[in-house]
């Protein structure tokens, strides 16, 4: 049967209907690649722009180029906040897993200001002086130690030699408190107490066992029940290898031969005197605590961030832990850590409210603290 004009006439317009369609499709298809094509245009060209660098940014990534540093984690605080917090590089090198705010690096000699606190502490509930000869607090003391005093491993103005480089101190002896004491009882006094300032790592380990003694438990329940805890310091502990370290960073030393090299092994038995390991967040907790008297009164740490005054009158910017040495003409409170395969700086700048916490996984010495002072002046309030 033919078709009539009616039927012809509804055929061409749904054929006209469809074209229209496919017409309006195909233009929204091209329409939309158009976009999209110049989207990815503008892309490449922003790409191809200097990108400004950012001033941290680039402290820190020069300094771990040219020194080799395998990772950095920082914090800065100003005015009571976390301003900023940055991770850079690795925290495993074999696994390349990346360092994170929560990467956990040893702290070494910041370790030092946590011993310090503890000794206030017992001092603040009356159980003993800083004035004390420490005899009266470490039954096996040898005579030689009688005119010593707690301010005095304190103030590294001891006279004891430290036993940094010296033999018979490695973890893997783990000498008990007798034996310490004894060890180094036997060297005989480097200056009269008082006389001079010199480092003293003994005298902090010294002051270890005191604290176990006096407060009649291990030092690092003691630290962690009376300031870790309260704090909420959670990401905090004793360094020791054997111990199972959530997020630990592994420790890196420069080789002879210019590559990176694993840490040494065969470590020494720091104690109290740098064998805390720590996060940014956790020292950006400690930083807050020392702003309230939370744990030390004001007296304390007046007391705590006085300078030492030696036997001439001769007065030395150091005192309880804490370097007292202005950066630029700016007040500083702070200190820095090295234990083999890292390196930190935990450094207070009061009159500007600020402090800048930086953590690495290098050996180099003053690594991290370079870093800190270079970031420092970024944000001393007159400059801002």
């Amino acid at each position: 049967m033919q078709d009539g004009p009616g039927r012809r006439l509804q055929r061409t317009t749904r054929r006209s209907s469809i074209a229209i369609r496919r017409g309006m499709l195909y233009f929204i298809a091209m329409h939309r690649l158009v976009r999209f094509l110049a989207s990815v245009a503008a892309a490449g060209d922003l790409a191809a722009q200097p990108v400004r660098a950012d001033p941290v940014d680039k402290i820190v990534e020069a300094q771990m180029a040219e020194h080799h540093v395998p990772g950095v984690a920082l914090t800065i605080i100003q005015d009571g906040r976390r301003i900023r917090t940055s991770a850079y590089g690795f925290a495993n090198l074999e696994w390349k897993v990346r360092v994170t705010p929560d990467t956990v690096f040893e702290i070494g000699s910041i370790t030092k200001q946590f011993t310090a606190a503890c000794i206030l502490l017992l001092e603040q509930e009356g159980r003993l002086s800083v004035d004390d000869p420490v005899g009266k607090y470490l039954p096996d003391a040898p005579s030689s130690w009688s005119r010593i005093t707690l301010r005095h491993l304190l103030n590294h103005t001891s006279g004891i030699r430290s036993y940094t480089g010296q033999e018979g101190f490695e973890l893997a002896r783990h000498l008990t408190q007798a034996q310490f004491v004894q060890k180094a009882g036997a060297w005989p006094l480097e200056f009269e107490p008082g006389a001079k300032y010199a480092y003293c790592n003994t005298g902090f380990n010294l002051l270890g066992y005191i604290i176990e003694n006096v407060g009649g438990t291990n030092y690092w329940a003691f630290l962690s029940s009376r300031i870790l805890v309260p704090a909420g310091m959670k990401d905090t502990a004793d360094r020791n290898p054997k111990n199972l370290i959530p997020r630990r960073a592994s420790g890196y030393e420069l080789g002879g031969d210019g590559r990176m090299v694993n840490r040494d092994s065969d470590i020494t038995d720091v104690f109290s005197a740098g064998a805390m390991a720590s996060t940014i967040g956790d020292l950006a907790v400690w930083n807050g605590v020392l702003d309230t008297d939370k744990v030390l009164s004001n007296a304390s740490k007046k007391k705590m961030w006085s300078p030492t005054v030696l036997n001439d009158g001769t007065v030395h910017a150091y005192s309880f832990a804490w370097w007292l040495d202005p950066v630029e003409g700016h007040q500083r409170v702070g200190h820095t850590g090295e234990t083999s395969g890292f390196n930190a700086s935990f450094e207070r700048f009061p009159d500007d409210r600020l402090c800048i916490i930086v953590l690495s996984n290098s050996g180099e010495s003053e690594r991290a603290d370079t870093i800190a002072r270079a970031i420092a002046p970024l944000y001393f309030k007159s400059r801002l």
